[in-house]
C-alpha cells in the first residue's frame, strides 16, 4: 500500500503500518475499523470481495513467496477470513464507485465519492476520494486535508 498525505489526513496516518498492516484485505479482516462507515453487512460483503480478489491473485502468482505467507496468516488470525477462503470461489466484481461517509475526528462527518481505478495488467487500483465542490462536505475534507495528521490537543 502506497498513500500520498491527502489519504493519511482524511483515514489515518499510514506511517506507522509495517508488514501485514499495509495490506488492505489485512486491515479489513484482522486490524481495526477504518474511518469509514459500514453496517455489518457492508463490511461482511466488503471482506468477502477481498478474499476472492487475495485468491484470484494468489492463484495468479502461485509462487509469491509474501503472498502465500499473508494467507497463512489471515488464515491463523481469523477464523471468518478461514471460512470464506474455504468457500469463496468467484471474485466477485470490485466495486468502482461508491458514496462513503468518513468519520473524520477533526472535522467530523464527510461525504465522499470514492472511485477506484483498476489497471488490471498491472494489478494496480487507485482509489480516489472526492466531495461534490461547493458543498460542505468539499470544505470538511479540505479542511482535513490542511490539518493533515497533527493533534489538536496535547
Amino acid at each position: 500500500m502506497v498513500a500520498n498525505a491527502p489519504y493519511d489526513a482524511l483515514m489515518g496516518s499510514t506511517a506507522e503500518l509495517r508488514g501485514n498492516e499495509r495490506n488492505g484485505v489485512w486491515r479489513n479482516v484482522v486490524g481495526p475499523r477504518s474511518r469509514a462507515r459500514q453496517s455489518t453487512e457492508e463490511h461482511a460483503e466488503q471482506v468477502a470481495r477481498l478474499v476472492a480478489d487475495l485468491r484470484t491473485t494468489v492463484a495468479r502468482y502461485p509462487q509469491d513467496a509474501r503472498l502465500r505467507r499473508l494467507v497463512v496468516d489471515l488464515r491463523a488470525a481469523s477464523p471468518d477470513f478461514e471460512t470464506l477462503w474455504n468457500t469463496v470461489t468467484d471474485a466477485a466484481p470490485a466495486e468502482q464507485s461508491r458514496h462513503k461517509i468518513i468519520d473524520h475526528p477533526s472535522v467530523g462527518p464527510i461525504t465522499v465519492d470514492c472511485d477506484t481505478l483498476v489497471v488490471a495488467q498491472d494489478d494496480l487500483r487507485i482509489m480516489v476520494y472526492t466531495a461534490a465542490p461547493g458543498t460542505d462536505d468539499a470544505e470538511r475534507l479540505q479542511l482535513a486535508i490542511v490539518l493533515g495528521t497533527q493533534s489538536l490537543v496535547e
